[in-house]
């Protein structure tokens, strides 16, 4: 999995999975766009870009992406830079729990804000550019609950199922461009925001898990990469689950 001469472009990339994306992606040659709203944390991310790879190039844009003018902006600044954008992960999101007779219209439509819709403005925005150069892969993190669901999580689960419909819908409309669109969906994986649930939870979650342990960033980012390389060249409107062995 050679990214020589390519560009990537990771959403969230300020921390967790996404700064693990992105430096899986710097280190195999690619230059990558970081996007988010942390430019502290985001230059950290860049940090550890460089430290991946002699001559890692990596570049920070500070954006709100459930603004879509602000996507656009990001994605035309960055072909403006690198020429080209060959990856685009969508992996920008966030975690909030309520059973459905408490949730807040506000937390809904944040939940749907930062999940899916920003989601739908970076594929929009990165299949014009990857439309011209007739190749691309983009790949949208979702999550085990968006498939399985999960009690108190009504909102969360709702919108990164969404995901999984926009990838197969994505992949039928931007094949025949030679643009594959795919989907990782990690389950419990040693990040900031599960570092907030509750020990029981944590615990019941790792015995469903066949190897028997949490998920770490690194596990996830593997596989993204293989998804975005040319070892998945005929893989496309796919999901690939990445939970240790909890949904089998």
């Amino acid at each position: 999995m050679n990214f020589t001469g390519k560009c990537a472009l990771v959403t969230g990339a300020s921390r967790g999975i996404g700064r693990a994306i992105a430096v899986e992606f710097a280190k195999r040659g690619a230059d990558v766009a970081l996007i988010g709203r942390d430019v502290g944390a985001l230059e950290e991310t860049a940090g550890y870009c460089a430290g991946a790879r002699p001559g890692a190039v990596a570049h920070v844009f500070a954006a709100d992406v459930t603004e879509q003018s602000s996507v656009d902006r990001v994605v035309a600044e960055t072909v403006a830079r690198l020429g080209r954008i060959d990856y685009a992960v969508a992996n920008a999101g966030q975690s909030a729990d309520a059973l459905l007779l408490r949730l807040r219209p506000e937390t809904l439509d944040h939940m749907l804000n930062v999940n899916l819709k920003s989601a739908f403005y970076l594929c929009g925005a990165v299949a014009k550019p990857m439309m011209k150069q007739r190749s691309g892969s983009i790949v949208l993190v979702t999550s085990i609950v968006g498939i399985m669901g999960n009690a108190g999580q009504a909102a969360y689960a709702a919108s990164k199922a969404g995901l999984i419909g926009l990838c197969k819908s994505l992949a039928k409309e931007l094949g025949s461009r030679n643009i594959r669109v795919n989907a990782v969906a990690p389950g419990l994986i040693e990040t900031a925001m599960t570092e907030k649930m509750p020990d029981a939870a944590r615990e019941f979650l790792i015995k469903q898990a066949a190897l028997g342990r949490a998920g770490t960033p690194e596990d996830v980012s593997g596989a993204v990469a293989f998804l975005c390389s040319d070892a998945a060249g005929y893989i496309t409107g796919q999901t690939l689950v990445v939970d240790g062995g909890v949904l089998m």
